[in-house]
Formats: structure tokens, sequence, C-alpha cells
């Protein structure tokens, strides 16, 4: 089931171009297992923030947020790696500075996704309905 619709990357592929990475089964489960698996969820794709370390919460729920949050807290040429809410779209690996400039092509992928910055070891939620959280993965 997972990576078989990369059909909603395209987009964000064509602007990035080799740029990204797709990653395997393997590599997504091991950047989740160093982030999302991280923290408890709420439901079925909300993560549990209680007793993590909140940098930043945003009610607004559009793409110049997103730019203007990952620029804020990624390390220059720090690697961003891009998981969607739906396992069949696989995650993609780019810089961070990548993922702020075409904010608006990781948005039309899924209403939901999360952004783990890996130098800073953070993480960005976003999701439909609920803004954007910032917040410093748990060890």
């Amino acid at each position: 089931m997972y990576g078989t619709h990369a059909e909603p990357l395209a987009r964000v592929l064509e602007a990035v171009g080799d740029s990204a990475m797709l990653l395997s089964y393997e590599e997504d489960r091991a950047f989740a297992a160093l982030s999302l698996g991280r923290f408890p969820s709420v439901g079925s794709s909300r993560l549990d923030w209680d007793g993590a370390e909140v940098i930043e919460r945003c009610e607004a729920f559009d793409s110049g947020q997103l730019n203007r949050m990952v620029r804020a807290y990624a390390g220059a040429g720090e690697l961003a790696v891009v998981f969607w809410s739906n396992l069949a779209v696989p995650a993609v690996a780019m810089e961070a500075a990548l993922v702020a400039e075409h904010a608006d092509e990781v948005l039309e992928v899924s209403p939901e996704c999360w952004i783990y910055l890996t130098d800073s070891k953070l993480l960005v939620e976003f999701q439909d309905g609920k803004g954007l959280t910032v917040g410093q993965v748990p060890n």
C-alpha cells in the first residue's frame, strides 16, 4: 500500500525537479521513528502535543503561513521530510527551503501533512481546519 499513488506529488516533483527524493517504505519508517513515531496520536491523523515542547501554534491554514514557519525554523540547507496523511502517497525528502518555496504545491497533495526538520529535530504539523503547530520532537 505504501507509495502506490505518487500521482498527487506530480506538481511538487515538477516544481523541485531532482532536488526531491521519494522515500522507500523503509526510509519513511526510519524517519517516522525519529519524528512522528515519538508522539501519541489523537484520532487517526492528529498528533497529541500534550507534554511536547510546542514552539508556535497558528490557526491560519494556508501556504503563506506554512512558508513562513518553515523558513523561520529551518536551518540553511536543512533536510526536510514531508509525510502525508495517506500512506499511499510516498514521503518526500528535500531541502526545507524548497518546501517553503513550494508550499502551495505541497498543500495541494493533502490537507494534512507533517514536515520533519532533520537537523533542528522540529516537526511542523499542518491540519486542515486546525492550523499549524511547530514543536520539538520528544526524545
